[in-house]
């Protein structure tokens, strides 16, 4: 497996309603990461910075990559990019996280 974290942010005043939108999740989207190898999945608020720390564990990074391209991937960015800063394609913006350390 590949352990993978990313750091994204939302909105200051949007705290409840993102947790409210995973919860739960949409099924079809949980079904399509699962699908393409995604296992593991947690996302974390630091609610002082509005920041989001996420955590997945992927099979392969192009399958991974792949979730980007369907079709309910898609409608979620563009159901979520009222409350998180969006690039132009409605996607999160996000940045990866280099490894440091792991305890096993």
């Amino acid at each position: 497996m590949i352990r993978k974290c990313f750091v994204m942010q939302v909105n200051a005043n949007a705290h409840d309603e993102y947790q409210r939108r995973h919860s739960p999740i949409w099924p079809e989207l949980a079904e399509t990461l699962k699908a393409h190898g995604a296992h593991h999945y947690s996302i974390f608020l630091d609610e002082k910075r509005n920041l989001l720390f996420g955590y997945v564990e992927i099979e392969s990074e192009e399958r991974w990559n792949a979730v980007a391209k369907t079709e309910i991937c898609q409608k979620w960015w563009k159901h979520m990019a009222d409350v998180m800063p969006a690039n132009a394609d409605n996607s999160p913006v996000s940045n990866d996280l280099k490894p440091v350390f792991y305890l096993d």
